[in-house]
């Protein structure tokens, strides 16, 4: 595999690493640790398109400005040298407003990962390791280059979790934001994911996953938290402004905001709007399986709207009525975080979700349906709930604040 790096930063201290006044500064103290983050399947620009609405977005945006963190190198998912020149030029036609700069300086730098050819990372298990080695080599040099001295690496990354020696680390925590063994999009990368965790046991790396189930799947022999997702309070505060499409729906307004695809529960849905025809569902996102979803469209009071911005999302949340999370069980669903629980809540509604692990035990305006069913009558039960008082919304938001949940985090990763 050939591979060249780029590196986006200006170099900090001298050729050996060392801080300009000669302390070794890999103590977390007044300056703060230094850290190497690396995404998972995104690029820097990528998450700032979408809107810095996932977990790992916003745990890179976060560590540019901590209090904790002294400098930080950020490291973008590795492209074939084509496409990156491709989605270059595509990001250079957009307008100035909607293009988003790396701030890169003596406290930040981006590593752009390329390689000349190959699309893809290798399915093999020689491959993977190949591809972690390469990672590792380039992000080693990178940190020399900055000025680190054994920092911290917190990688969302599931083969460099395992696969990357990072012996010039301090410390190595892999955050798990879903299980991708159980990803059916990624299934040819299952047996190197595998291997990887395994790994990640025999060298005993800190872990940090969004569930409890899969805390317990990967089952880490050295320390580990469970963190789930959280909520930007400035996004839950302030009149809404949802979308102007939505005045001319029937009510009660049922919503479903997330990726259109086979986790969705289909005829969970469609015992929904046949009880109810008055109401309307509303699905908002990506369609990623319109197959899947088909039969929806026999429904005369089902709605689906493609995805929203952030200021959009909130806001539609903010004027529903109940809130959706009809996913069917399967070993990904069992062991994910949804955002839009949280979402939910901090928007006041009431929620009705598939009885999931994670979800249990978040809320009490949570309904839980079992796998015998009861969609309908469950959301019912939801809108006699009716919204939560405001300042029972404004407290959830805090309390489960994007800012609480990187801190624990990083109690980990930085200990």
């Amino acid at each position: 595999m050939s591979a060249e790096f780029r590196m986006r930063a200006r170099p900090k201290g001298d050729a050996q690493g060392c801080a300009r006044d000669g302390r070794d500064d890999g103590g977390e103290g007044d300056g703060g640790r230094d850290v190497v983050f690396t995404f998972s399947y995104l690029t820097w620009q990528a998450a700032a398109r979408r809107g810095w609405f996932g977990s790992e977005d916003r745990l890179a945006r976060a560590l540019l400005a901590h209090p904790r963190v002294r400098r930080v190198l950020v490291c973008d998912l590795m492209r074939s040298l084509p496409l990156k020149l491709a989605r270059d030029l595509a990001d250079s036609l957009r307008a100035s407003s909607q293009r988003v700069s790396f701030p890169a300086g003596e406290r930040a730098g981006l590593v752009q990962p390329l390689r000349l050819l190959r699309r893809r990372d290798p399915t093999s298990l020689r491959g993977a390791q190949r591809l972690a080695a390469a990672y590792d080599g380039a992000l080693s040099r990178a940190a020399l280059r900055m000025g680190m001295r054994e920092p911290v690496v917190i990688t969302a990354h599931p083969l460099l979790a395992g696969f990357a020696e990072f012996a010039w680390a301090r410390a190595v925590t892999f955050y798990a934001i879903d299980d991708w063994s159980a990803y059916r999009p990624y299934r040819r990368w299952w047996p190197a994911y595998r291997e990887s965790f395994a790994a990640v046991r025999v060298r005993r790396r800190r872990v940090v996953t969004v569930s409890d189930t899969l805390r317990q799947r990967l089952a880490p022999t050295g320390p580990s938290a469970v963190v789930p997702n959280g909520l930007e309070p400035s996004e839950w505060i302030g009149d809404p402004t949802p979308p102007g499409w939505q005045r001319d729906l029937l009510r009660p307004l049922l919503l479903y905001v997330g990726s259109l695809d086979a986790r969705l529960d289909v005829p969970a849905l469609v015992a929904i709007a046949r009880s109810m025809p008055e109401a309307t569902v509303v699905l908002v996102g990506a369609l990623l399986d319109p197959a899947h979803l088909r039969p929806l469209c026999a429904e005369p009071n089902v709605e689906i709207r493609p995805a929203l911005t952030r200021a959009g999302v909130s806001g539609l949340i903010r004027v529903a009525d109940v809130g959706l999370i009809p996913h069917v069980r399967s070993a990904l669903t069992e062991a994910m975080s949804p955002l839009k629980l949280y979402e939910y809540l901090a928007g006041g509604l009431p929620v009705v979700a598939a009885d999931l692990p994670p979800l249990r035990g978040v809320d009490p305006r949570l309904l839980l349906v079992g796998e015998s069913g009861g969609y309908p009558a469950a959301v019912a039960a939801a809108l006699a709930l009716g919204p939560s008082a405001e300042d029972e919304r404004l407290t959830f938001v805090q309390t489960n604040s994007w800012a609480a949940r990187h801190e624990r985090l990083l109690d980990l990763a930085l200990g």
